[in-house]
């Protein structure tokens, strides 16, 4: 599955409607209709996106809004309002409670299923940052957190010159943020430093000729290293879902398909501003402090020390969450042969591909360590038995049946790799040292499928 997603609404034919849409995208879809039994829900099973009505049950989406901000100290979980009758009033209360979007019905199914896909993109790739901050802090190598800082530097990217600027006035005296102007073809030239911006607000032309080159700035700068990591924001000046869809597809953070609105684009800039400031500081930690500690320098892995740190991490996690989750050991076939018959630099660009392959397989809040040689710590939060089996498996069929092209070696080869699993639950996590033991156990799962032919995956217990 792509995602998990929470709908609520109390009208049950809103909610298949919804589901019918979701679910054949390959979108774990769960249901709720009041305030409560979401909230319940996203405490118990945390989604990666909610989906509102306006009204529920017990109260309207705000009280559901200001429950979850309330019930999430490191999961900020993405939320779209859906509704009728909406209004610029109510579009921007639901904005400043937490709302990501603010959606009307009747909705294209384009502009829905390309929302859904960014903000569950953006919320993996988000945890995954924070994931890898709090095991700095385990570490002892991150430094305390820096208060948010309000001003940013927004360009205004439009085709108008005219309209660029009477915005820019409005933007200048209502924000504190540093407001600069470009047009389209202009806005990646020259950029250095402090002249990076933050955002880019891109206004598209009403002329669907120039709209499509104006769309092609979003890939420039989410495919330069200098701007990657910038926001953007798209304005259409023309309502058209397909345009949207794009935009979203292509990389754009956020949307406002209803056109220049000066209070919901300050709503919007604040918002997104401050997630970015935030995953900066997080970026900066990882790359100036931890790289070397952390990063297997052959294979780009994770190392062991990274490995068993992350693993006190889940531990903690899993005690509060109360979701299982798998360790795998994997370590490769008849390594040694590789070394003996071709050398050891062979060897090590066999160990390179091994990694790509692990980390193809797994989703973005997995993670995979080099342990020593040939051996692989592989760790999947909140995944049940079946999941995890299912991974394993696929992992032994794509080295059983993918064999590897090295240069320097003139005929493929078949290295197939054997697989240890244990599964961790709230229950197993008291007493001894759970951290290591379920290192052990899976370590003990690895070694019997080597006993029993290799290439095989077998799933350990814990001890009783």
């Amino acid at each position: 599955m792509l995602g998990k997603i929470l709908i609520v609404d109390p009208i049950a034919t809103n909610r298949i409607m919804l589901k019918t849409k979701l679910g054949p995208a390959f979108y774990d879809v769960r249901q709720a209709t009041s305030v409560a039994d979401a909230l319940d829900q996203a405490k118990q099973d945390p989604p990666d996106l909610v989906i509102t009505a306006f009204q529920l049950t017990d109260a309207d989406a705000t009280a559901m809004l200001d429950g979850l901000a309330r019930g999430q100290s490191r999961r900020r979980i993405p939320v779209i309002a859906i509704g009728e009758n909406e209004s610029a009033a109510l579009r921007q209360l639901f904005l400043s409670r937490g709302a990501r979007d603010v959606l009307v019905k009747p909705l294209a199914d384009s502009l829905l299923l390309s929302r859904v896909r960014s903000l569950i993109r953006l919320y993996h790739a988000n945890e995954e940052w924070h994931v890898r901050a709090e095991t700095s802090r385990v570490f002892g190598l991150s430094d305390p957190p820096a208060r948010f800082q309000a001003a940013g530097h927004v360009q205004l990217v439009g085709s108008d010159k005219g309209l660029n600027h009477i915005w820019a006035g409005q933007l200048r005296r209502d924000t504190p943020h540093k407001i600069s102007l470009a047009a389209p073809e202009d806005a990646m030239k020259g950029l250095s430093g402090d002249g990076i911006p933050d955002v880019f607000v891109l206004v598209l032309t009403r002329d669907p000729a120039a709209v499509t080159r104006q769309m092609h700035l979003i890939s420039s700068i989410r495919s330069n290293a200098r701007t990657r990591y910038c926001g953007i924001i798209v304005v259409q000046t023309t309502a058209d879902p397909d345009v949207a869809a794009n935009a979203l597809d292509m990389g754009a953070d956020d949307l406002m398909p209803q056109g220049f609105n000066l209070e919901e684009l300050h709503l919007r800039l604040t918002a997104l501003l401050e997630r970015k400031t935030q995953i900066d500081r997080i970026r900066a930690s990882v790359d100036l402090g931890l790289r070397e500690a952390i990063f297997d320098p052959l294979t780009g892995l994770y190392n062991r020390r990274y490995g068993l740190a992350e693993m006190t991490r889940q531990t903690s996690e899993a005690k509060s969450d109360d979701l299982p989750f798998a360790v795998m050991m994997a370590d490769m076939d008849h390594f040694k042969r590789i070394n003996d018959q071709y050398g050891h630099a062979k060897g090590d660009a066999v160990l390179v591909e091994t990694a790509r392959r692990l980390r193809s397989h797994l989703r973005p809040r997995d993670m995979v360590a080099r342990m020593g040689g040939e051996e692989f710590l592989l760790l999947l939060p909140a995944t049940w038995e079946s999941t995890a089996t299912a991974v394993a498996n696929r992992l032994c069929k794509t080295f059983e049946h993918t064999p590897f092209v090295i240069p320097g070696i003139a005929e493929p080869f078949t290295v197939t790799i054997s697989i240890g699993l244990c599964m961790i639950s709230r229950a197993d996590l008291t007493g001894c040292d759970i951290s290591l033991s379920a290192i052990d156990w899976a370590d003990k799962a690895l070694y019997a499928a080597k006993n029993k032919g290799r290439n095989r995956v077998l799933l350990g217990r814990p001890a009783a």
